[in-house]
């Protein structure tokens, strides 16, 4: 009893910890959602990059890793505004269906890219913390899932914080509320659009790199990974900062739980269905998630 005990702990604390990761990339999606009102349907593929990006800059350019993360930060805040104002902004105030079908079309350009820049083979990521694991009382934890836990609470923290104290988080807030009214009061709506891809596209990165020092290696199937996106926000509710972060760590537990105790009962394959399973019946019973704005339209 006290092995399943221990067992339990250890799934729901890992569960926990990559549920940050999922939450981190989904607080990049309700941003872009609620600062401009697009569903961005490439979010794998923004954590896909971010993690071929810093593999490259780590070891093909053996960079030290002080100059390798801000030069991959860097370059994920310049993807973000070439899909913004290159691609986005001429589509303003065009029928949401176009801009749906061009956030495919960016996730497949992408993913394109690297597969001709880099290939699909498996790339080892570098070692970013020591293997040896720590313990949370009987419970063992790998550092890994435990500083990236860490790192996703402060991250998250200090954006929580941004978008409450500072300037530009106040605009992004009043943009999100109504654009109209942001805009006659000097919020200059178009820099936030792309300030919003901005981070969108650089908390993805991180997600990749968090998850490629989970992993031990990048590859495509990373971008698949990206895709749980979809059940935390739906979850969470689109437009809720705070449901990206409960939905990020209730989809990481539930999806271990499932994983440790149904998929070797069922032969494997329930912890990549579950997620989904929660968002079909998310959908069927409150379609606007725990925290979503409920909007009633009338015809």
């Amino acid at each position: 009893m006290a092995d399943q005990g221990v067992f339990m702990l250890q799934l729901v604390i890992t569960g926990v910890a990559v549920g940050g990761v999922y939450s981190l990339m989904a607080l990049g999606f309700v941003l872009i959602f609620k600062a401009s009102s697009v569903v961005n349907f490439g979010p794998g593929e923004l954590v896909l990059f971010g993690a071929y990006v810093s593999w490259a800059t780590i070891l093909p350019m053996q960079l030290p890793l002080y100059v390798a993360l801000p030069l991959t930060f860097g370059i994920a805040i310049l993807l973000g505004l070439v899909i913004e104002r290159g691609v986005l902004r001429p589509l303003i105030g065009e029928p949401i269906i176009s801009v749906i079908m061009v956030t495919f079309g960016v996730a497949s350009v992408i993913r394109g890219f690297l597969n001709m820049t880099w290939g699909s083979d498996t790339r080892p990521f570098p070692v970013l913390f020591s293997p040896e694991p720590f313990h949370l009382g009987p419970v063992p934890v790998s550092p890994v899932h435990l500083w990236s836990f860490v790192g996703v609470l402060v991250l998250l923290a200090a954006f929580s914080l941004f978008f409450k104290f500072s300037l530009t988080g106040m605009a992004m807030r009043a943009t999100a509320d109504n654009q109209q009214v942001a805009q006659s009061l000097g919020v200059s709506v178009k820099r936030v659009f792309a300030l919003s891809w901005c981070i969108a596209t650089v908390v993805s990165t991180l997600g990749g790199i968090i998850l490629g020092s989970v992993r031990g290696g990048v590859d495509f199937s990373l971008a698949d990974l990206g895709l749980k996106v979809f059940p935390v926000v739906i979850l969470g509710g689109l437009d809720s900062v705070a449901g990206a972060i409960i939905g990020g760590v209730l989809i990481g537990v539930l999806e271990n739980l499932s994983g440790g105790y149904l998929d070797p009962v069922l032969g494997g394959g329930v912890k990549e269905v579950a997620p989904f399973v929660v968002l079909v019946i998310i959908l069927m019973l409150r379609p606007y998630g725990l925290f979503g704005k409920v909007e009633i339209e009338r015809v």
